[in-house]
């Protein structure tokens, strides 16, 4: 998927655990890109999720389409009631 790397920055209101950004700013040197690749990491992730739900859903609806062609509805017994 990707981002596009050159779109501009543009500030944004945060609000962190200041223990944790104290903490983590020990371990980084720029703790803005830090949390850019990490927000990146979850992008793709969840995309990736979600992707993979969605073919799931693609898989049940054909399977269920399937059996209704070669079944028919199972309410189809009960129409003349």
């Amino acid at each position: 998927m990707g981002y596009d790397r050159n779109a501009p920055k543009r500030p944004v209101n945060v609000s962190l655990n200041e223990d944790l950004v104290r903490q983590a700013k020990t371990y980084t040197k720029n703790f803005s890109g830090t949390v850019e690749d990490l927000l990146q990491g979850f992008v793709e992730k969840e995309a990736a999720r979600r992707k993979e739900e969605d073919a799931a859903i693609d898989e049940l609806i054909d399977t269920m389409n399937a059996f209704h062609l070669e079944h028919g509805l199972l309410s189809d017994e009960f129409e003349q009631l």
